[in-house]
């Protein structure tokens, strides 16, 4: 079973690299969405990459209330 500190590592590369940021600028407590400059459209298809990087399925449901990265991999790693 993985952790949240595991996933965050890929987690913050991947969405790094979705949203031409630098990963290294990325901090676990961010706001994502203030952190990528990015919708909610744009987080959904954040989720939607990360589905296929990690092989799993996240339901909207678990996702609805996230803001921050660290958030993310802990719904993640509940997952892996």
């Amino acid at each position: 079973m993985s952790t949240a500190n595991d996933v965050l590592p890929r987690l913050m590369t991947l969405a790094a690299e979705r949203f031409g940021k630098r990963a290294s600028e990325l901090r676990p407590a961010d706001d994502l969405f203030d952190a990528l400059g990015i919708d909610s459209v744009e987080a959904m298809s954040l989720v939607t990459a990360l589905e296929e990087r990690f092989a799993i399925e996240i339901p909207d449901y678990e996702v609805q209330d996230v803001r921050t990265f660290e958030e993310l991999a802990t719904v993640i790693a509940r997952r892996v």
